[in-house]
Order: structure tokens, then sequence, then C-alpha cells
């Protein structure tokens, strides 16, 4: 595909500077609350106000929005505050009632995302219309995924797009509510360097009490723009009440950010903490390997060990070292340092399958 021109995901009367901030209570509860913290929120000096109307749930029976019955009270936000307003579609029904109503931005969520038939399905609805649209992240970390969402709404003519960041789902223990991984939106950056990045802390924590953390990590790695939870009394929320900030606290958070300036390089803006992270991917990759690289050692001592063969073998880390020195002479790679990582490297396997023998 062809290199998107999109056009600037901005809006009139909002500053351009870094970041944009999209705020607002997780699920639109009253109409009370509603306008309520959007003034708090407005004398923040945040233009753009966010609320869930449907809220489908992982589960049933738990609160799931009330749906178009709470679009007129987004209108009483804009009427109370002028502030733009921004909601979440995930079907055509939810497009077409959301256009009527006057909201003024739309995402994509998480779900909706990884599934290309509702998101063509939304593409479709949307065609011929100029709405900015968010989409974020899929659950899963499939960038794939994410970029083929972000394509479908451009084919059918949305233009005005930005991607949300807002983690991704792992069967693995974490200290985060969705995984950062923030080599997957790094990588969408590279794919596509004209879309705005906008990161969904409250998504990605659960908790408040990591908020500002990755808030400044995503402002370190050059992202445009925060969307987060803000509701005037976030304990008594009925929805995702853990993540969910005052507006007060939020006007804190926002104070201690740091909006670190770019360099340019290679006419491409890059900040260094976006190559530091692309080097902890790696480095968390190369740790893999060895991990995995051991196992195999160990397993080849437990074959020497039947067969009564001895641990070292001169011929083969002759071979390996020969093999190993000759791929950094033609990478440009130091002979030196390639010799003392293989050294390391076969001493450990040494080590690992010296064990093995020892092991009654």
């Amino acid at each position: 595909m062809e290199p998107m021109n999109l056009q600037p995901f901005t809006f009139e009367g909002i500053s351009t500077d870094r970041p944009l901030v999209i705020a607002g209570p997780c699920s639109a509860e009253s109409e009370a609350q509603m306008v309520q913290t959007a003034q708090q929120l407005a004398a923040l000096g945040i233009k753009i106000f966010r609320a869930g109307i449907w809220k489908p749930r992982t589960r049933p029976g738990t609160f799931e929005g009330y749906g178009s019955l709470a679009l007129p009270w987004m209108q009483s936000v804009k009427e109370a505050t002028g502030m733009l307003t921004a909601t979440e579609v995930a079907n055509v029904k939810h497009v077409y009632e959301a256009l009527k109503a006057g909201i003024d931005i739309l995402w994509i969520g998480a779900r909706t995302s990884a599934n290309p038939f509702a998101v063509q399905e939304i593409a479709d609805a949307l065609r011929g219309v100029d709405v900015p649209v968010m989409v974020k992240n899929p659950v899963n970390p499939d960038l794939e995924l994410w970029i083929g969402a972000i394509e479908r709404l451009y084919m059918a003519g949305v233009t005005r797009l930005a991607a949300g960041h807002r983690g991704f789902s792992t069967y693995e223990k974490t200290a985060y509510r969705n995984d950062p991984n923030w080599q997957i939106p790094i990588e969408l950056r590279r794919r596509i360097p004209n879309i705005p990045l906008i990161i969904d802390p409250s998504h990605i924590c659960g908790k408040r009490y990591t908020l500002f953390e990755i808030t400044q990590k995503a402002m370190d790695l050059n992202y445009d723009g925060i969307i987060i939870e803000s509701h005037i009394d976030p304990d008594h929320a009925l929805s995702d009440a853990k993540q969910q900030l005052r507006p007060d606290q939020l006007g804190e958070l926002l104070k201690k950010l740091v909006i670190r300036k770019e360099y340019i390089e290679n006419g491409s803006l890059v900040t260094i903490e976006e190559l530091r992270s692309q080097i902890d991917k790696i480095d968390d990759k190369i740790v893999e390997l060895l991990e995995k690289r051991m196992h195999i050692a160990e397993e080849i001592g437990k074959i020497k060990k039947e067969n009564n063969i001895a641990v070292l073998q001169t011929k083969r880390w002759h071979q390996i070292i020969t093999q190993r020195m000759k791929e950094a002479r033609e990478k440009g790679l130091s002979e030196h340092f390639i010799e003392n990582i293989f050294r390391a490297i076969h001493e450990e396997s040494i080590n690992h399958q010296t064990r093995i023998m020892n092991e009654n």
C-alpha cells in the first residue's frame, strides 16, 4: 500500500502543542456527572471531553452504559463548556447515532479493532464523512491487525486518523492491567511515520498509582497526545473505578509531565527514548535466546553423559568460532568483540554440560 496521506489530527481553537489531552469519565453515568466533570476539566484548559456511551463488558451483568440515552448528555457538555466530545463506536448503529448527536471525535476500541469485519463495516459507514477517528490497538499484540484497521478506514476516505495505545492482553502476570509492549507502537510509527500516537494510560495501568509513570514514558517516546479517564467521584464510578482520577488529580499529573524536545535524524522525528526502547526490546530477545541456547546445551550434555562422550569438543568449538568470526567481518563487527561474546557463551554452555555430567 502507498504511504498514507493523513491530514493533521488537529482541531480549531485547540493548541497544536504536545500533548493533546482528551479526558473524561470511563462511562456516561448521568447528565450531572458528565457536566460537572466537564466543567472541572475545562477549568484545567482541557478542550476535548471523552465518555463511554456504549460499554459492553467482558462478561454481562455489570454496568454496560446507558447507550443512546446518554448522547444528549454529551450535547449538554458541549453547551456548558464548549468542549469537543469523543466516544467509542463498535458498530454501524453506534456510528450513525454518534454522528447524528454531533459527537466530534470517534474512536474504535481494542476488541473492535481486532475484528476486520467490524472495522470494515464501520469504515463503510464513515465513507464520505469528515470526522477524526482514533484506532486503539487490538486486544492481542498483533501489529498487522492494528495497521489493517487503520488502512481500512483510510481506504474508505477517513484521513484524520490517530493511533491509540491502550496496551495488550497477556496471560503473564504484570504490574499493569494491559502490557504496554512499547515496541509495537514504536514499530507502528516506523511503518506509518505521520500518524499521531495517543497514549491511554488508564487502560494500560488499571490503577491510579502508575498513571504518571506510563504517561511520562509516552511523552519521552514523543507521543502526541493522552486520552485519560477522569471522574468527579472515581471511587464510586460505575465502571473502572480504580483507574480514574478526579479532575484535580489529573491537573497535578499534567503539571508534573516533562515534555522533551525532539531532534531530527535522517528526516524523521526520533527521540533517544524511542531508540533506547528498541535496544531494550532487542536485549530482552538476546537474553531469551541465550536461555534457549543453554537449554539446548543441557540436552546435548545429557546425550553426552548417556554415551560417555567428553564435554569439550575442540573441533566443534573451532568450527563455531571460525564461522562467527567470518560473519562478524561480513557484518562490519569487531572480531575481538564477537570472539569475546562467543567465548563467554561457550564457557557458560560448558558449565551447564559439566553440571549435567556430575548429576547423580
